[in-house]
């Protein structure tokens, strides 16, 4: 008589599921702090808005992935960080409209769940989600058999925030003579991962454990460094600050990132000399034989979120931003454009 079908031998092991869950549980509910929130393991997650605090609430949404900083992951066999990047991709882009992140959700898929492994994936969202002040409110575990490769996942996360109607940022009180204030990144964050891979193991020949001289910790240690998340620094200076624009630098870099807040007529003169990017940088592009616009169009070359306020209080901001134990650096300023020419003008 042959052997019955069922759904773990097509792949699917719900019991593996249910452990993960069992897995998780406390690291979820770590990150709400005094909110009510529903309980873990219902069909979807409930957050409670307090319309007292708000005259007039705008809900902000945004969704990101990782990107191929998952090969990275993948390669190194650590796990335990690439959930604070799924976090900070959101929340970052989240704040550049002056939001308060609430809550978020994650969404991992999967050829065949591996519970330890993805509970330190969970574990790292859950530190991402402490830090940005946001809870975990749920999330999506898929189990696909076949689709992805034997030992890897992908990722997506979506973040909501609310900001007063009146105190959302949207760069239309940009003008000629605001300063720049650039937030130090803390190396690639999750972008560029698909140039920085063919660079180092492919034209480099260097390996996940390989040391360069000119860094302090492995390739792998160096390129799973987190990504910052900035809520907290971002938030102090709209709440001090005449913040007018915010612009989180993703792919693009500065110049695809920061031209997206700037009105038509003006351009950002940005002072590359003004800051001092992490070693990582220098190698990529040196190993790589990479053009200077290049690195710029495509790494955050040290500058991870740029703040847009007047001049006259750049020097206040830089000293609020130190005091919060971020680094920060008045890279440039908005100047009138005469001519045609791009939004950002690297000098």
């Amino acid at each position: 008589m042959s052997e019955k079908t069922t759904y773990k031998s097509a792949g699917v092991d719900v019991e593996e599921g249910e452990r993960f869950v069992r897995l998780i549980k406390p690291l979820v509910e770590s990150t709400y702090g005094e909110s009510k929130i529903s309980p873990l393991g219902g069909f979807a997650g409930a957050f409670p808005l307090d319309t007292d605090t708000f005259r007039e609430p705008l809900l902000v949404s945004a969704t990101d992935g990782v990107g191929t900083k998952l090969k990275t992951a993948f390669s190194a066999r650590k796990f335990d960080t690439i959930g604070i990047d799924l976090v900070a991709m959101s929340v970052n882009d989240v704040i550049t409209c002056g939001a308060k992140p609430l809550f978020f959700l994650d969404y991992l898929a999967t050829s065949k769940l591996d519970s330890e492994q993805a509970a330190e994936v969970v574990k790292g969202i859950c530190e991402g989600c402490v830090q940005a002040g946001c809870v975990l409110i749920g999330g999506e575990t898929a189990e696909m058999p076949g689709f992805y490769a034997e030992g890897e996942f992908d990722l997506a996360g979506f973040c909501v925030g609310v900001v007063e109607k009146d105190l959302y940022i949207d760069g239309a009180g940009v003008g000629p003579g605001d300063a720049l204030i650039g937030l130090a990144s803390s190396g690639l964050h999750s972008n560029g991962y698909s140039l920085a891979r063919k660079v180092f193991f492919d034209i480099g020949d260097y390996s996940i454990d390989s040391k360069p001289q000119s860094l302090s910790k492995t390739l792998g240690e160096e390129l799973l460094e987190p990504t910052v998340i900035y809520s907290r620094v971002v938030l102090g200076l709209c709440g001090e600050f005449d913040v007018k624009a915010l612009a989180h630098v993703t792919g693009g870099g500065i110049p695809g990132n920061l031209s997206r807040v700037i009105p038509d007529g003006l351009f950002a003169a940005i002072d590359s000399k003004s800051w001092q990017a992490a070693p990582i940088f220098d190698l990529i592009m040196k190993t790589g034989n990479i053009s200077r616009d290049e690195m710029y169009s495509t790494f955050n070359c040290g500058v991870g979120m740029i703040a847009v306020l007047p001049r006259e209080q750049a020097e206040e901001a830089l000293s609020f931003t130190r005091n919060l134990s971020e680094a920060a650096y008045l890279i440039g300023e908005i100047k009138k454009t005469g001519t045609p020419g791009p939004k950002v003008r690297i000098l």
